[in-house]
């Protein structure tokens, strides 16, 4: 694959704010974070320059970033452009493409002395000299020598522009995947090498999309688009089962690309909204874990979903039969019917007694869920497209243990967010995948749950989801207790699951296009 940029240089004109008063300590600019997490995750080599003239405590600032995000620092002014370019040559050695240069329009007078040079030139525009031929909000803007960007939330975007158009210009076909989630989980799957600015071995190009800038500008630029919707929920409604789209409230960001990609039906989106809403609803979920009936067969074990219930009011007076007809017996599990997307979604209850209903904290409505005696294992499972994968991690423990711990605190409910702390054996965990031998895991049949992986994948119409799977002590059926869109998928090596996650994405896409 063709590479366009082979490494970056900020000039500290883009880095430093510029209307810091002189009394004060230097300050960055205030998208600049951001920005430098991106590059140092996009594993093209980057450097922060500055001329000799600057003071020594801006100078100090650059080189604690450069420390920070391990980046390299270099003297660069209008008399030392070849001896910058000896020394940034002797740092990286032959990164395969182009330096980009990113400067201020305040440097105009720096400009002819870079026009000998080999270098790429982006130019940040100061506000208030934006271009009237610029997109408003600013998309790049190009002419023979230098690209022109009016904000510096461009330059990711810039760098994509500039690698796909020198792939293409090299006869490889290269597919630009624009994505979007909050900044905590694009970091952690960014640190892993799975959003490269430059092309994958597989063709593909990632595009952070961003809300501060229009979107359908970025999105005319991509061929796909990755989201994780969740993390743009405001609100769910669930008081009625009317179409899920009409209870859920997104930031207005998402609310807009929602609308784009409706507006744009043959813009290919890994997964569509209307495919991820299941997965929102606990209820929903386990309505759609009853049809693991289907897979039922002579001579291997069960595959099936807990026992389960929805409970509108904790305080119903039938509440006890209805928990009986469910099958349902002490402890239970008490979950909110709303899976992720608001800050309650993972408070939980493990409830040990009939009377502790009636006060319980957990969110309304709920599901009270069957609690399996599982050994303190779990088994996450993860689908990336045609691939199965799973890790195999300590759980909490089995009923007569838990009855235990909570007898100190009088058989109280065991109250917990289950993202944060559980009750759990001591930790450990390993990993595999869908073509593991049962000898290497005598308990868990992968075959089995292989095929409900490929149902649930038919069913849900998702590319990349994750699911937990207990093994019930005694019966040996595998309970399948959480469904989960786009997870990390943190516990399967990253040499592994990131080239399974890039080739789902691009299968995803010759599927779209072949249609």
């Amino acid at each position: 694959m063709g590479v366009g940029v082979g490494g970056v240089i900020l000039d500290e004109s883009v880095v430093l704010a510029s209307d810091s008063p002189q009394h004060e300590n230097p300050s960055l600019q205030p998208v600049a974070d951001s920005l430098l997490r991106k590059l140092r995750h996009s594993k093209i080599p980057t450097g922060i320059s500055y001329d000799l003239g600057l003071s020594d405590d801006k100078v100090s600032l650059l080189k604690r970033l450069a420390t920070l995000y391990s980046f390299d620092c270099f003297i660069l002014n209008a008399s030392s452009v070849d001896d910058a370019k000896n020394e940034i040559m002797l740092a990286w050695g032959d990164t395969g493409g182009g330096i980009l240069y990113v400067v201020s329009d305040k440097k105009k007078e720096f400009f002819p002395k870079l026009s000998n040079c080999s270098w790429l030139i982006v130019v940040l525009r100061s506000l208030g000299q934006e271009s009237a031929d610029v997109t408003e909000g600013g998309s790049s803007c190009e002419n023979s020598s230098m690209i022109f960007i009016n904000k510096l939330e461009e330059l990711p975007s810039t760098v994509c522009h500039i690698n796909r158009k020198v792939s293409k210009e090299t006869g490889n076909s290269v597919v630009t995947v624009g994505y979007v989630m909050k900044p905590s989980r694009e970091e952690d799957f960014a640190k892993r090498g799975a959003f490269p600015l430059y092309p994958t071995q597989n063709g593909l190009i990632f595009m952070p999309l961003t809300f501060e800038l229009p979107l359908s500008p970025q999105l005319q630029e991509v061929d796909i688009v990755l989201h994780k919707a969740t993390d743009e929920i405001i609100s769910i409604e669930l008081k009625s089962r009317t179409n899920f789209s009409n209870r859920i409230v997104y930031t207005s960001g998402m609310q807009d690309l929602q609308r784009y990609l409706e507006d744009h039906p043959d813009c290919c989106v890994i997964d569509s909204f209307n495919n991820i809403y299941p997965v929102l609803d606990r209820l929903e979920i386990q309505e759609i874990l009853l049809r693991l009936e289907d897979l039922k067969t002579e001579g291997r074990s069960t595959i099936r979903g807990p026992h389960f219930l929805k409970v509108d009011s904790f305080k119903e007076p039938d509440l006890l039969q209805r928990l009986s007809e469910a099958k349902l017996s002490l402890p239970s599990i008490v979950k909110p019917q709303v899976a992720c997307g608001v800050a309650n979604a993972h408070n939980m209850a493990i409830i040990f007694r009939n009377e502790d209903f009636e006060d319980l904290s957990v969110p309304l409505p709920a599901v009270v869920q069957e609690y399996v005696d599982h050994s303190s294992t779990l088994y996450k499972f993860y689908v990336l497209g045609e691939k199965v994968f799973y890790a195999v991690k300590k759980s909490t423990p089995n009923a007569d243990i838990l009855m235990k711990l909570s007898e100190s605190n009088g058989l109280k409910p065991l109250v917990f967010d289950s993202l944060k702390s559980l009750p759990t054996a001591k930790e450990d965990q390993h990993y595999g995948d869908g073509n593991c031998s049962k000898a290497t895991n005598s308990c868990v049949d992968l075959d089995l749950v292989t095929d409900a992986a490929n149902w649930l994948r038919e069913v849900l119409d998702l590319t990349i989801f994750g699911f937990d799977v207990v093994i019930q002590e005694g019966t040996c059926d595998h309970v399948i207790v959480d469904v989960n869109y786009l997870p990390s998928f943190k516990e399967v090596p990253d040499d592994i699951a990131i080239p399974a996650f890039w080739e789902a994405i691009k299968k995803k896409f010759e599927l779209k296009r072949s249609k």
